[in-house]
């Protein structure tokens, strides 16, 4: 009998959760089937953001929100990365086993590097944090022998830097102890588009927030970029942001319908109606949850107290291995 597949998900606490989010990651996790570990990335976060006050609301607000959505925790692992003391130590040893060449590959890493071609020094505003993530997000999937990590296509790197450091580290201690993981890519949802037609991202500006009240949803709904086609005019589906955020909240019936309506050229406002319609009587449940949650702070945190303790009985027994592997172990 097959055993079901292990998935681990992660989000970074740098801003408040947004409909790019929901549907990249927050909803296929909570819909997949097998043992789930669920974690605020909040080392990860410290890395682009220095402003304490900013990432401490920001764990709150991303808790809150997956917990809104119907999280189990009962059946799911949920936990603050910060409050797992096996992964940075793990992260360490994974960096003492991983060559330097693999890190100067990693995106991030090349995207600065080129955006300082005209400096004279090219790791000008690198930190090592930057640099050295890869590691970090490895060490978060790796201590938890993760099968199945959903990622969309530009984190695909990362779970093959995370196989060859595993792979690595197996070979130079001669044994099987981390599980080689695979991406999970859903082609349909893997990156969903913003307000001006590029990835929705925080680093753009151009997110629409997932609980968003009722006014501001569809305030931002009728900012999202159109061509100048009237209504009556056919429009195509193929790169329409609008149509796309429709789809990732329809059945295939109702994307279906609405092809046929864009071919009968139905007018931008009208969309942008039907849009927030279909998005806000779906989400206001879970945005009513959730603003009671926020008001539940000591709640929240026993769920991820409990979620730390559940964490860590994963955790410790492999760290266990590992350093005896690497002769750190106890000597009795």
């Amino acid at each position: 009998m097959t055993s079901k597949p292990r998935i681990l998900t992660g989000i970074t606490t740098t801003g408040t959760p947004h409909l790019g989010n929901y549907i990249g990651a927050i909803r296929p996790a909570i819909q997949a089937e097998g043992q789930a570990f669920y974690f605020l990335a909040d080392l990860h976060a410290l890395i682009k953001c220095q402003d304490a006050s900013r990432i401490m609301q920001s764990r709150r607000e991303i808790a809150a929100t997956w917990l809104a959505l119907g999280l189990d925790t009962d059946q799911a692992v949920f936990y603050r990365q910060s409050d797992i003391p096996e992964i940075p130590e793990l992260t360490w040893m994974l960096t003492c086993v991983c060559a330097k060449g693999l890190m100067n590959r990693a995106h991030a890493y090349k995207a600065a590097v080129q955006e300082n071609q005209q400096a004279q020094d090219p790791d000008k505003g690198v930190t090592m944090g930057l640099y050295s993530y890869p590691i970090l997000m490895a060490a978060d999937i790796l201590l938890f022998k993760a099968d199945q990590v959903p990622v969309g296509r530009d984190q695909i790197q990362h779970i093959e830097m995370a196989r060859d450091i595993a792979g690595r580290f197996n070979h130079l201690y001669q044994g099987d102890y981390f599980v080689l993981p695979n991406a999970q890519v859903d082609a349909q949802v893997e990156i969903l588009n913003g307000l001006d037609g590029r990835k929705m991202s925080k680093s753009y500006n151009n997110t629409i927030p997932l609980f968003a009240s009722e006014k501001q949803l569809l305030k931002l709904i009728r900012k999202i970029k159109t061509n100048s086609l009237e209504p009556g005019e056919p429009k195509t589906t193929e790169d329409c942001t609008l149509f796309q955020l429709y789809s990732a909240f329809s059945t295939q019936a109702e994307i279906e319908a609405m092809a046929t309506r864009y071919a009968e050229g139905i007018g931008w406002g009208e969309m942008k109606n039907v849009l927030f319609e279909q998005i806000n009587r779906q989400l206001a449940p879970a945005r009513e949850e959730y603003q009671r949650l926020l008001e539940a702070p000591d709640y929240i945190e026993q769920v991820l107290q409990k979620g730390a303790e559940k964490a860590r009985f994963y955790a410790a027994p492999l760290m266990d291995e590992v350093r005896q592997a690497v002769g750190l172990g106890k000597f009795i």
